[in-house]
């Protein structure tokens, strides 16, 4: 595994690769996404927050992931037109990949060691996902595996990861976070 964030490069539904090297001195937001989740509505608050801190240092990087309930099916060119359409993205969004398993981008071994599970915070679905959770894996809590659709980590300016919001997460506390790192 490597020893800094800035090691990672992440693929663009392009073919390109973008290096996270390129976001040294940024705040960086790294999100699975999924277009059919109840936690789709983030999109809104997270181009919220890139639109009011972008220019301040603020990157989001958008990964869309259909490893939790099949919800990002679609190609990534249909993930990007729906994302635009509904919700006026304009962060880069990145190659589908997965996040957990055999499979999984490095960059998610990497930002799973750094920042583990420690719980689902109160929220809409906690009580719902925790009983869907534990049917399928009675250690479900013990892993630092992805749990679901929009589970978000903050990278700060110095490339350490400093944070992981679950999807339960207020997003009023993601945005309290990256804002006291833009400063």
């Amino acid at each position: 595994m490597s020893a800094s964030i800035y090691d990672y490069c992440v693929t663009a539904p392009d073919g390109s690769l973008l290096s996270l090297a390129d976001d040294k001195g940024k705040v960086i937001l790294i999100v699975n996404t999924a277009t059919g989740c109840g936690f789709t509505p983030h999109y809104e608050p997270l181009e919220a927050m890139y639109r009011k801190y972008h220019d301040k240092g603020l990157e989001i990087i958008d990964i869309p992931c259909n490893q939790f309930g099949g919800q990002a099916p679609g190609t990534d060119e249909e993930i990007h037109a729906f994302c635009t359409l509904h919700y006026n993205t304009s962060f880069p969004q990145m190659k589908k990949a997965d996040v957990n398993g055999e499979n999984e981008l490095p960059l998610y071994t990497f930002l799973k060691a750094r920042q583990g599970f420690k719980g689902l915070p109160d929220g809409q679905y906690s009580d719902l996902l925790a009983q869907m959770f534990a049917k399928a894996d009675p250690e479900w809590d013990k892993k630092p595996d992805i749990k679901w659709n929009f589970t978000k980590f903050i990278v700060d300016r110095a490339g350490e990861v400093v944070a992981r919001f679950e999807p339960t997460a207020d997003m009023a506390e993601v945005e309290k976070c990256v804002a006291a790192l833009i400063g």
